[in-house]
């Protein structure tokens, strides 16, 4: 079994307004490419989240950032950053971004790359959720129909994490909706070879 990677964290911090942001970074890849374009597409990210959030709106007061590494084994890494800020009003906002990557060569997996080409993952997924939605009486704030083909996902515990933004389908007191599906639940349709086989419990 492939190790998993070395990661390392840093931080951006300023007194005023209050910011307390944490980041990871990979460390010491075969592919030193792989390693730089991992690293980058990270703070990338981060950076256009922060801004989305108002880091340089002059009302902000606070904005707070941490990291969970969701998988680290057979060559796949897979994170969350979720950045919170408050710039006024009754409540702040968060969002939460992630990011999955094949360390061998620092290509980011975007949803479709999970699947057979000819596949219809997206009518599959949805059906899924659909059906999450009713099983666990979950409020929305409009009919679910389907995912976007670029919907939000992780890669975590023998599963595929869907997930949607605050207000995306439920009202802000739901917080983040998280459907996880399994591999073994979906397998007839994942890319051969791709990740999630290779993270297949066998």
């Amino acid at each position: 079994m492939d190790l998993p990677v070395s990661v390392g964290y840093k931080s951006l911090q300023k007194q005023t307004p209050k910011v307390n942001v944490y980041y990871p970074f990979v460390i010491g890849l075969a592919n030193h490419q792989a390693e730089l374009t991992i690293n980058s597409t990270i703070v990338s990210t981060l950076n256009k989240t922060m801004i989305e959030l108002g880091y340089h709106d002059s009302n902000l007061q606070e904005m707070v950032g941490e990291f969970e590494i969701k998988t680290n084994e057979r060559n796949i890494f897979s994170l969350t950053l979720t950045v919170y800020s408050f710039t006024g009003g009754a409540h702040g906002m968060t969002i939460v971004k992630s990011l999955s990557f094949d360390v061998t060569t620092g290509k980011q997996y975007e949803l479709k790359d999970l699947f057979k080409p000819d596949s219809d993952y997206v009518t599959a997924l949805s059906s899924i959720i659909q059906q999450k939605i009713k099983d666990w009486e979950i409020q929305l704030l409009g009919e679910f129909t389907k995912i976007r083909p670029d919907q939000d996902f992780y890669l975590a515990d023998h599963s595929l994490v869907i997930y949607f933004q605050l207000y995306e389908i439920t009202p802000y007191v739901w917080g983040f909706p998280y459907f996880p599906i399994p591999i073994l639940d979906i397998q007839d349709i994942i890319q051969p070879n791709g990740p999630l086989e290779k993270l297949l419990p066998f």
